[in-house]
C-alpha cells in the first residue's frame, strides 16, 4: 500500500525550553500529519546523547533522552512550577539547540521534580510496575550513569578496577551510596516512556505510525558495553581489540574510523542473539517500525585495529547474516523494518535484503550524477523500497541544487521536468518526483518542504561539531502547507485509505488553530 511520512526529529521540534520535546507541539505536529495525509513520523534514535551531541554515539540503545521530557507535563504533575522552567536559560536561538545549556541547566529543573516525586503516591503503582517490567536494562543503565556522575564524565575504562569490570560487591556498596542519583535516573527514564506512550498513543489514533531508527552499533562509552562486554570484541581488561569503520574510497583516501565497538557475533549466536532481541523488542516499545543502520554491516563488516589513527588497516569480515533476522522473528514474528542499505552494495548484501524481504531505501539526491546511470533514478525504483529526497546525513534538498555542479542541477532539472530556476519551486518539484516513485513509501525530511538551505541541515558526518542543533521555528507549519502536501499526496496515490477522525488528546484542553501560509519559505500565522 503506497504512504508517505516526514522526517522530523524530536530535537527539531520547537518548544519553549530549549530543544523539541514530548510537549504540546508535538502534538500539534500529530494533527499537522493527519491534516496533510502522512501516515508516518521519522524520528532519530531516542537514546540519552553524550558528547558531541550525537543521538548515534548514545550512553544507551534501551534508554530514552530525558532532553524529550516535557517540563510542562511536569509542571502539570505538580512536579514544577511554571516559574522554575521560565528561570533557567535555555539558549538565545530558537533555531538552534543549546546543549551546553541544556547540560547545564535541564538536570538540576528535572532533580526539582524528582526531590518533589520522591516519597509522593506517585512513586507507586504505575511507577513501581515500570521499574520491574524494564529491569533487565534499566537498573545497569542507572548505575551506569550515577557511577559517570561520580567519576565527573569519564568514560567507564578510565574508572576504578573495580569498578569498570563490576566487581560484585562494590556494585551492591556503590547501589547503596549512590541509590539517590540511581533513583533519579529511574526517574528520568519512567517519565520519558510515560509521556511518549502517551504521545505515541496519539498519533497511532490519528493514523501515524512512528518509524524510528536505531544504531547498528553501540558506543564504547555506553552502559551496553559496560553491562554486556562479553558482547563485544573486548581483551581480558575490557578494552576493544577492534573498532567499527569503513576502508577507504574514493571520498577519503584512509577511510572511516568511527571508533564502536565490533560485535563478538560467535558470542552472540551461542546466546541466541538474546541481546539483539532484548534490544529490538525494547524498540518496539518506541516504535511501529523500526530503520535499521548500516544494513550491510549485517552481511560483512569492516574491522579496524584498536588504536589505529586511521581506517586503512581495517579488514573485512563475515556478520551474522539472516541467521540474526531468523532468529529475531522466531521470537519477536515478523517485525516492521526498513533496511539502511546505502554505500557501497556487493550482490551478497542485495541477496541478505532480498532474503529479508525487508525494504531497503532509494534516496533521490543521489540519483543525478556525471554517469546519469544511477540506481537511484526513480525509473530503477521497485515498489517495496522507501524513497528520501535525502535523509538526517543529506544537505537539505535546497541546499543541495545550490550546491551541486551545473551538470547535475540541469540533468535533475530535465529528468524532474522541472521549468522553474527559481531553488524554492525546484526543490518542490523535486519533492513531487519522489512522491511519484514506484516505492511504497515516501519520507520527505521537514526541511524539504519548507525550503530550507543548508543552514537548517541536520548531520554532516564528516564535521564534528554544529550538528544535531536545527528546529523548527515557533508558528512555522499551517494549515496552507498541510493543504500543499495533501493535494500532493492525493494526487500520487499515498493517502490513508481512510482518514482518521481527530483523535482526543488527554494532554490538552483546546487545540491549536492554523492559519494561512502559502508553501515554502515564508512564515505564516501562528498555529
Amino acid at each position: 500500500m503506497r504512504a508517505s511520512g516526514i522526517l522530523y526529529p524530536i530535537s527539531s521540534l520547537p518548544s519553549r525550553f530549549g530543544i523539541g520535546s514530548f510537549s504540546r507541539e508535538a502534538y500539534e505536529f500529530v494533527d499537522f500529519l493527519r491534516e496533510a495525509g502522512q501516515s508516518y513520523w521519522q524520528v532519530l534514535p531516542f537514546g540519552p546523547t553524550g558528547y558531541g551531541d550525537s543521538p548515534y554515539q548514545s550512553f544507551s540503545t534501551f534508554a530514552g533522552n530525558p532532553y524529550f521530557i516535557s517540563l510542562e507535563d511536569l509542571v502539570e504533575e505538580g512536579l514544577l512550577k511554571e516559574e522554575e522552567c521560565e528561570g533557567a536559560f535555555w539558549g538565545s536561538d530558537p533555531e538552534y539547540v543549546d546543549y551546553g545549556a541544556l547540560y547545564e541547566n535541564r538536570f538540576r529543573v528535572l532533580w526539582t521534580a524528582y526531590s518533589r516525586f520522591r516519597g509522593s503516591e506517585l512513586e507507586n503503582g504505575d511507577y513501581r510496575e515500570f521499574v520491574s517490567r524494564e529491569a533487565y536494562w534499566l537498573e545497569d543503565y542507572c548505575l551506569f550513569m550515577a557511577l559517570k556522575q561520580e567519576n565527573g564524565g569519564k568514560p567507564w575504562s578510565e574508572w576504578t578496577d573495580i569498578y569498570r569490570n563490576r566487581d560484585k560487591k562494590a556494585m551492591t556498596m556503590i547501589g547503596e551510596v549512590l541509590g539517590e542519583t540511581v533513583g533519579f535516573f529511574r526517574f528520568q527514564q519512567y517519565e520519558f516512556m510515560r509521556q511518549w506512550k502517551k504521545l505515541h498513543t496519539y498519533a497511532n489514533k490519528n493514523g501515524v505510525k512512528i518509524i524510528g531508527d536505531i544504531p547498528i552499533y553501540v558506543a564504547f562509552d555506553s552502559a551496553d558495553t559496560w553491562a554486556h562486554p562479553g558482547q563485544y570484541r573486548f581483551d581480558d581488561k575490557n578494552i576493544p581489540t577492534e573498532v567499527a569503520g569503513c576502508p577507504p574510497d574514493a571520498f577519503s583516501a584512509t577511510g572511516q574510523l568511527w571508533g564502536n565497538p565490533i560485535y563478538d557475533w560467535e558470542a552472540m549466536k551461542k546466546n541466541g542473539y538474546s541481546w539483539w532481541i532484548s534490544r529490538i523488542r525494547r524498540s518496539l516499545e518506541f516504535y511501529d517500525v523500526i530503520r535499521v543502520d548500516h544494513f550491510r554491516g549485517f552481511d560483512e563488516y569492516y574491522a579496524i585495529p584498536f588504536g589505529d589513527e586511521t581506517a586503512e588497516n581495517g579488514k573485512w569480515e563475515k556478520g551474522p547474516g539472516m541467521d540474526l533476522f531468523e532468529a529475531v522473528r522466531a521470537e519477536l514474528g515478523d517485525v516492521a523494518i526498513i533496511a539502511e542499505d546505502l554505500g557501497y552494495i556487493t550482490p551478497s548484501v542485495r541477496e541478505l535484503l532480498k532474503t529479508s524481504g525487508y525494504p531497503g531505501m532509494k534516496v533521490l539526491q543521489f540519483a543525478f550524477d556525471e554517469s546519469e546511470q544511477s540506481v537511484y533514478l526513480s525509473y530503477r525504483h521497485e515498489p517495496n523500497s522507501v524513497v528520501y529526497t535525502g535523509t538526517h546525513d543529506n544537505m537539505t534538498t535546497r541546499g543541495w541544487i545550490e550546491s551541486i555542479s551545473d551538470h547535475d542541477r540541469d540533468y535533475a532539472r530535465r529528468y524532474i521536468n522541472s521549468i522553474y530556476t527559481d531553488y524554492g519551486q525546484f526543490t518542490w518539484d523535486f519533492i513531487r518526483e519522489a512522491f511519484r516513485s514506484v516505492s511504497d513509501l515516501c519520507i520527505v525530511p521537514i526541511q524539504d518542504f519548507l525550503v530550507k538551505g543548508n543552514e537548517a541541515r541536520m548531520n554532516a558526518p564528516s564535521s564534528a561539531m554544529g550538528n544535531w542543533q536545527w528546529r523548527v521555528t515557533p508558528h512555522f507549519l499551517t494549515e496552507e502547507l498541510a493543504k500543499s502536501i495533501y493535494e500532493m499526496t492525493k494526487l500520487y496515490g499515498r493517502l490513508p485509505v481512510k482518514l482518521p477522525e481527530p483523535a482526543d488528546e488527554a494532554a490538552s484542553e483546546d487545540p491549536a488553530e492554523a492559519g494561512p501560509e502559502a508553501p515554502g519559505e515564508a512564515a505564516g500565522t501562528e498555529r
